[in-house]
């Protein structure tokens, strides 16, 4: 039997977010310079601080409060899995060489499959979506060379059980409030894959690229109702893209200060972007092949995530 609790709720995160940036959408077009798009660092901890500064304020509106407030309620998430060390099914785990190899080695796999399945897709009808596909299949060494960034140093982060299919859509919006839901993990994975113990920056991962593709969606639905015209969607894309960054970035910043008592990822920040930025590429790596099986239109989406990934400097590939 399953016991389940009823949370009053106004829906998730997902709709939520989405209409707000129904909103957003709309004052930017209605800005008289809609192309002065303020400056914002590549890396998700470049952007972290004590507090964006004030142009980037005024574009995350209201939402940098459920931002900050999605990373807390994550990192709730992740303290109480590891709060038990004398339940074996629940206790910390190194994140040792044996692991890293395993890792290294699903990655490199899913690589392969995700390129030769887009390569040897039929080619997209839209002609920029078809030069994305060339461009990613063309990134296939630089992909494993940042892979590889998890065998050129020790992690001392922890793995723990997760969420493992964390996303904008299994949140709840109470009002006040996120509540948490859906922990059968991923539906495609077997209940043993459910059940290890990983990196619970996956969930983080999992939490940024939702950002990155209700950004999308609100842009396919504003298209839809015959709101965008298609020579004000590049602009659109790229103030997009601006609250994607920051709106993900306030977001790692208070998940990294509330889950740092846990003792479970490292205090050294250089430590826990390499390993972000490798599970980064892996969720969209998945979103790829998810993609072209169940919503071609979308495939844009998770190949404009890919390429950007690689357009902004690597924290792996300092030193």
């Amino acid at each position: 039997g399953v016991l389940e609790a009823f949370v009053p709720n106004e829906g998730d995160a997902w709709r939520y977010t989405l209409d707000w940036l129904d909103q957003y959408f709309e004052r930017v077009r209605a800005r008289a310079h809609p192309g002065g798009i303020p400056d914002a660092p590549g890396s998700l901890f470049d952007l972290g601080g004590p507090e964006p500064p004030e142009p980037v304020l005024e574009v995350l509106g209201s939402y940098v409060v459920p931002a900050r407030l999605l990373g807390e309620r994550t990192a709730d998430l992740h303290r109480a899995l590891a709060s038990d060390p004398d339940a074996p099914d629940f206790r910390p785990e190194p994140f040792d060489a044996m692991y890293q190899r395993s890792l290294y080695q699903s990655i490199r796999n899913q690589v392969s499959k995700a390129l030769a399945r887009v390569a040897n897709s039929e080619p997209p009808a839209e002609p920029d979506v078809a030069d994305m596909v060339a461009q990613v299949v063309g990134l296939r060494e630089a992909i494993l060379a940042r892979t590889r960034s998890l065998l050129e140093r020790k992690f001392s982060s922890r793995r723990i059980r997760i969420h493992g299919d964390f996303h904008l859509g299994q949140v709840l919006h109470t009002g006040r409030d996120f509540v948490l839901i859906d922990f059968e993990g991923e539906p495609a994975r077997s209940l043993g894959e459910r059940r290890l113990k990983r990196s619970p920056l996956r969930d983080v991962a999992g939490m940024i690229r939702s950002f990155h593709y209700v950004v999308h969606a609100s842009l396919f639905r504003l298209a839809e109702r015959g709101l965008v015209r298609p020579a004000d969607r590049p602009v659109l894309a790229a103030w997009g893209d601006l609250w994607y960054r920051w709106g993900a970035a306030v977001y790692v910043r208070r998940y990294l200060d509330a889950v740092r008592p846990a003792g479970i990822l490292s205090g050294d920040d250089r430590e826990n972007a390499v390993l972000l930025e490798v599970l980064l590429v892996e969720k969209a790596l998945y979103e790829i092949t998810y993609e072209l099986d169940h919503r071609p239109a979308w495939l844009r989406i998770p190949l404009v995530g890919l390429l950007g990934l690689f357009q902004a400097p690597s924290v792996a590939g300092a030193r």
